[in-house]
């Protein structure tokens, strides 16, 4: 064992004290949680590595994606996987359950993401016991890693990515050895984009496990039940030929940027819908109150408010709706990119769905999907730096239909050269490189 093997070794064996140590802790955290309303209320021994289901036989994979983008950026390798090898039991663990849970395939399993301390672990593990894990994007949790590939259980890190800010904290000299250490033990790392992959051998992981497949959030899958249709086409009826732009995925603050450019349209437009949809459904309620009580014409998603002559603004707040409301609207603004220190949203839904696509400049690693898009066609993605330019851009759409209609060609036409073929070339990567090899093992 070389000597940054032996430190990372030394960090793992201090890490894995204190995660021991803290253990109690992080159940009086998780049980404050659940009073809060943010964990489930009937299945949090989950999160301690306690089933609440039966185990399959045969052999199982386990998807491993704690936040909803990374769950829904899972899905399509998961279907694609169900669709190649339907003999297989699959398992997918998230932090949240909205969303997700409805668009798995029939037989898949699910289970609440298990907290990295060595006992939640241990019993996780013990008890499922998966031929291989799939973490998605930056889940590098010490515990998990080091015991799976203990016990033999082959490790790919799906749509890896790697923040400028984490990239940093990890090169330092006392993290580095740790990271070098954890990422030494996965069969496959599918980076999200060349610089992600440049990153990632930076931190010492073996260069042959690096293979690339493309970026899984370019995926955009459309499946919706008959009531979610049926809701969606009711709301067009509504919005009629109004004129309609969306800003989606905002966060505080960024209300007023956008409430600031929809004050400055009604002037021009009085007819004018402008629809909101925030990060998280209760900044949606937070901004419709205050609107109110400001007198003014509010309908909110989740109270089923109508869109009726005199309300110009519509509120969502609610989950999992977004790429079907991108239907409704010409023009998409996406938030969580408008102030320092956030880091952008993914583009893909709004491309996908032919909206005229905008955003500010905070992306984060959300920027190698614009370069990207924009390299293809320079107007498939416009970046603003505020609410001037943001006005000057919606008006110039709203009044020149040509130049709305080829910012909208451009961003669709983008979005499906770059999603063309990933999932089926993530699978065969996947296969190939690990399940091959942990389905031999007859586990």
């Amino acid at each position: 064992m070389g000597g940054v093997a032996r430190k990372g070794m030394l960090v793992y064996e201090i890490y894995r004290a204190l995660s021991y140590v803290v253990s109690p802790l992080l159940q009086l955290h998780l049980r404050w949680r659940k009073i809060r309303g943010l964990e489930h209320p009937t299945r949090l021994p989950e999160r301690l590595g306690r089933p609440s289901l039966t185990r399959p036989p045969g052999p199982l994979l386990w998807f491993h994606a704690v936040s909803l983008g990374e769950g829904m950026a899972a899905i399509p390798v998961i279907k694609e996987c169900v669709k190649w090898r339907p003999d297989l039991n699959i398992l997918l663990t998230t932090a949240t359950i909205e969303v997700v849970i409805n668009q798995l395939p029939t037989g898949v399993l699910h289970q609440f993401s298990p907290i990295d301390t060595p006992a939640a672990m241990d019993a996780f593990l013990d008890y499922w016991n998966p031929n291989a894990i799939m973490l998605l994007e930056c889940e590098l949790w010490p515990n998990l890693i080091m015991v799976s590939s203990r016990k033999g259980i082959q490790l790919a890190l799906l749509n890896a990515r790697v923040s400028m800010k984490s990239f940093k904290l990890w090169s330092a000299p006392v993290l580095f050895p740790l990271i070098s250490l954890l990422l030494s033990k996965f069969s496959l790392i599918i980076p999200l984009s060349s610089m992600q992959g440049i990153h990632f051998q930076l931190l010492q992981a073996p260069p042959f496990i690096i293979n690339f497949a493309g970026d899984l959030k370019y995926a955009v899958e459309y499946d919706a039940s008959k009531e979610e249709l049926r809701s969606i086409d009711d709301l067009k009826v509504q919005l009629g030929h109004r004129k309609v732009w969306m800003a989606s995925s905002i966060h505080r603050g960024e209300e007023e940027v956008m409430l600031g450019v929809h004050k400055v349209l009604k002037q021009v437009y009085p007819d004018l819908v402008t629809i909101i949809v925030p990060r998280y459904p209760q900044h949606g309620k937070d901004i419709a109150q205050k609107l109110q009580k400001e007198g003014q014409l509010v309908a909110l998603r989740s109270q089923h408010q109508k869109i009726v002559p005199g309300r110009n603004i519509y509120v969502v707040d609610t989950l999992g709706e977004l790429r079907h409301l991108y239907r409704l609207t010409p023009v998409a603004v996406i938030g969580g990119s408008f102030f320092p220190g956030l880091a952008g949203h993914n583009i893909s839904e709004a491309a996908a769905a032919g909206c005229a696509v905008l955003t500010g400049y905070h992306v984060g690693h959300f920027s190698h999907m614009i370069r990207e898009m924009q390299r293809l066609n320079p107007l498939s993605v416009l970046q603003v730096t505020g609410k001037l330019e943001l006005e000057e851009a919606m008006l110039k759409f709203f009044s020149d239909a040509k130049v709305l209609e080829a910012r909208q060609t451009a961003s669709k036409q983008a979005f499906h050269a770059l999603s063309n073929g990933i999932i089926a070339n993530a699978w065969n990567v996947l296969y190939f490189h690990v399940l091959k090899q942990a389905l031999l093992k007859g586990r």
